[in-house]
């Protein structure tokens, strides 16, 4: 990626003496997938978003450090393999977005419990003093339950920021270990408990697992009271069925931070329908998250010289 200045001089300065070499190709994202390279031939560390085809017989790559917390692209099983049999590392940059994404799930929750909306729409269009209306409508956050789907770091410091709030915290993951700090449930719980919840917070990973996870049989469990968050992966939510729930109000409202397809095109029903609040995936966006990436990837790698564990490590 075109990493702004000051960043790439961090790079620069913190990886010497090793040589640093810039992919032929680079992404206008952290997020997007590179073109394959023939230097990653030549590279004993790989940082950024390498292209996962081009990971497979890798010999010499001993490392691989992605910038972003999600690693959907990568968790593959013939990838998994390639890496384990050739002792080669994968890391992520979960300790880049932890914190920007739980503030920015808090800050919708608070917002949409609040009615911040409603009163910034009167302010956007009529002017209009509903104050009777929109106090009516606003709510406490103490005493009602969060389900989150997900138990990684994202959803680990969220809890630590919701816990003052006195909700009543529940997880859902694939293998509960019994060691979470909040009561945390497989999978096959998720439709035993989804009436209990007042927010549905969807942290998931994207992949052929998680794909369309919350369907239409499982948003029809939810109160019509509930709101959905999705600061995951927009393919984990049937956005068809999210659709239905929200013009049906069997749902509360949806707040989305990402969709299936991003940009969400302009013409897509959901910028326009009712209850549905959409932020632009800037859930983990701040302002030096750069600086922050490459100060992740340096102390990674001055522990990859000393042989200690690396942060992060998925493989």
């Amino acid at each position: 990626m075109n990493y702004p200045a000051a960043a790439t001089e961090l790079l620069k300065t913190g990886v010497l003496p090793h040589e640093l070499v810039f992919a032929r190709s680079l992404q206008s994202s952290n997020l997007d997938a590179g073109a394959p390279d023939p230097q990653l031939a030549e590279a004993d560390v790989a940082f950024g978003q390498p292209n996962p085809n081009a990971l497979l017989d890798l010999p010499k790559l001993k490392w691989v450090h992605l910038t972003s917390a999600g690693y959907e692209r990568y968790d593959r099983a013939d990838l998994r393999s390639a890496f384990q049999s050739r002792g080669t590392i994968l890391t992520n940059s979960s300790s880049v977005y932890d914190e920007p994404c739980a503030e920015h799930a808090l800050a919708m929750m608070m917002a949409l419990a609040r009615r911040l909306p409603d009163a910034w729409e009167r302010q956007r269009t009529d002017h209009a003093w509903p104050a009777a209306a929109i106090r009516a409508n606003c709510h406490l956050l103490v005493g009602q339950t969060a389900m989150i789907l997900g138990y990684g770091a994202i959803a680990r410091r969220l809890i630590e920021l919701l816990t003052p709030m006195r909700m009543k915290l529940m997880a859902i993951r694939r293998a509960p270990t019994g060691k979470e700090v909040v009561p945390t449930y497989g999978e096959n719980e998720i439709e035993r408990l989804l009436p209990e919840a007042d927010h549905v917070v969807n942290l998931l990973p994207g992949g052929m697992v998680t794909g369309k996870f919350m369907n239409a049989s499982r948003l029809a469990l939810m109160k019509s009271s509930a709101i959905l968050y999705n600061i995951g992966r927009g393919s984990t939510v049937d956005e068809e069925a999210l659709l239905s729930a929200l013009r049906e109000k069997r749902i509360a409202g949806a707040y989305l931070d990402v969709t299936a397809k991003e940009p969400l095109p302009s013409e897509h029903p959901l910028w326009t329908t009712a209850n549905c609040y959409i932020t632009p995936h800037t859930a983990g966006g701040h302002q030096d998250e750069f600086e922050r990436l490459m100060l992740h990837f340096l102390a990674n790698l001055r522990r990859f010289n000393s042989s200690e564990p690396l942060n992060d490590r998925i493989i």
